[in-house]
């Protein structure tokens, strides 16, 4: 399952109506989230950097929630992303701890859409102003998905909107954003894509046990791999033995390319590049560059299921 961390940088949340609406709906109707509340973690605006780092590591899916102060974030925002997106962990040389994570971003805007076109007051569109998060977001190397904006989100009685609403615009909003998190998440790309990430976990540990690869197998599940073709869970465990006297257990399988996942009459395929680097229970070196092409189901609890499995040595 996804997870979903949210940052929320509004700098008083308890005087925010629409924002603190939007919190609660997000955590009430998605099932493994994390709500990071800058104003009660840094009142002071010193975050512990550590912290915060491990929090986005553990997430799939980040949301930055805020209202839009003078065509950015919050300054309480703006220090978080210049203290957590450090070098060497979001940027850099070595910097590739956010990478593929999902980037979600969800403001909210006091002025209405038609000022914020070439002849409004504030002449330029919502767009062209979150340019620098969308390009922070690229050096990340996230994924950066369609913000989710709301205008005439502020209320001052009788003189601005009414309470109601305010609060029919942020249920609204928290709609689409849950939309949109569930379309990422629970997407036929997004379950390959966690699937993946824990096969080839598994893989490098290559445990003497095959139970937890065995649970991942369809009933009709085939190989055919460099060694010659496979089938079903025999097959696999005739293979899995071969694989582990070729590798030694701790070897690191690096997911280099996901491709599109495409679907016909309820068999999905998808392929894959990857690096496998490691060595051999000899101490040899291995660093091989394979293409793996993948066929699979979903089981009725929404569940990856492998059908076939090809892999073709490219070095």
């Amino acid at each position: 399952m996804s997870k979903v961390v949210v940052i929320s940088g509004h700098p008083n949340l308890e005087s925010s109506n629409c924002n603190t609406q939007i919190l609660a709906s997000l955590e009430k109707n998605i099932s493994d989230i994390e709500v990071r509340r800058l104003d009660q973690i840094a009142p002071n605006y010193q975050f512990d950097v550590a912290a915060e780092q491990q929090a986005l590591l553990s997430a799939d899916v980040v949301v930055l929630q805020f209202p839009f102060y003078w065509y950015s974030v919050p300054a309480l925002l703006k220090k978080w992303i210049d203290d957590v997106f450090a070098y060497d962990f979001a940027y850099g040389s070595k910097g590739d701890k956010l990478q593929g994570k999902q980037l979600f971003l969800s403001f909210t805007i006091g002025g209405p859409e038609e000022s914020y076109q070439p002849l409004g007051y504030n002449h330029f569109s919502i767009d062209e102003l979150i340019k620098p998060l969308q390009q922070t977001a690229y050096l990340a190397g996230m994924t950066f998905h369609k913000p989710v904006y709301t205008h005439r989100m502020v209320y001052i009685p009788g003189v601005y909107n009414t309470l109601e609403e305010v609060e029919s615009r942020a249920n609204e909003h928290s709609e689409r954003l849950i939309a949109a998190i569930n379309e990422v998440t629970q997407s036929p790309q997004a379950k390959v894509s966690e699937f993946a990430k824990q096969w080839f976990a598994m893989m490098d540990a290559l445990p003497e046990s095959t139970d937890a690869f065995e649970a991942l197998l369809a009933d009709d599940f085939s190989m055919l791999m460099p060694e010659g073709e496979f089938s079903g869970v025999s097959g696999f465990r005739d293979w899995y033995q071969l694989a582990r006297a070729s590798f030694k257990p701790g070897a690191q399988h690096t997911l280099e390319q996901i491709g599109d996942v495409t679907e016909q009459d309820g068999c999905y395929q998808v392929q894959l590049r990857v690096r496998a680097v490691g060595e051999t229970p000899q101490g040899d070196a291995i660093n091989l560059l394979v293409n793996e092409d993948w066929q699979f189901s979903l089981a009725a609890d929404g569940h990856v299921k492998l059908n076939r499995y090809q892999v073709e040595v490219l070095n």
